[in-house]
């Protein structure tokens, strides 16, 4: 199961750095225009996952990270939102190699900010949780950057595995 949460880790940050490469070739215009998407926008959907992440993250660290808004905007300006996705990509490595099988195993308890109860589940499937919110939005922004007469290029996680080989 390690390598596995290494591996979606490895993925998240390729992904995230190919986005964000894309993201950066468009104008802020662009970025910021409202499709009536989940988030409004492509930058809105790179909030979201920052913010997202950083509470989960904050959640399995025992560090809450403190959110008004599933939609806040934590940044306007696409290059500090750009560098703190970095910074946050290193602390989720740097959580990820931190694992190992008895802690995956382990119950994990939070409390869910859009239905406030109180769930416990083995952190696995919580950890799951984080990648798959990525991959479920990533698709969403991979979307909008096509819409927007731009390509990030082959998303592919197997192309990632094969790009590292070579």
């Amino acid at each position: 199961m390690l390598e596995y949460f290494q591996t979606l880790n490895r993925y998240n940050r390729w992904m995230n750095e190919k986005l964000y490469a894309t993201g950066a070739a468009m104008s802020d215009e662009e970025r910021k225009h409202d499709f009536g998407a989940p988030f409004r926008s492509i930058h809105g959907i790179l909030n979201h996952l920052l913010l997202t992440d950083r509470m989960w993250l904050g959640r399995f660290k025992a560090q809450p990270f403190p959110a008004r808004s599933l939609d806040q905007e934590l940044y306007s300006n696409f290059e500090e939102l750009r560098a703190e996705r970095c910074k946050t990509d290193d602390e989720t490595e740097a959580w990820v190699v931190s694992l190992d099988e008895q802690a995956l195993a382990a119950p994990f308890t939070f409390t869910s900010f859009s239905i406030p109860q109180t769930s416990t589940l083995p952190l696995w499937q919580t950890a799951l949780h984080l990648f798959n919110h990525q991959t479920h939005h990533r698709g969403q922004i991979t979307a909008l950057i096509e819409a927007s007469g731009h390509d990030c290029g082959v998303t592919d996680l197997a192309q990632m595995v094969r790009q590292e080989k070579s």
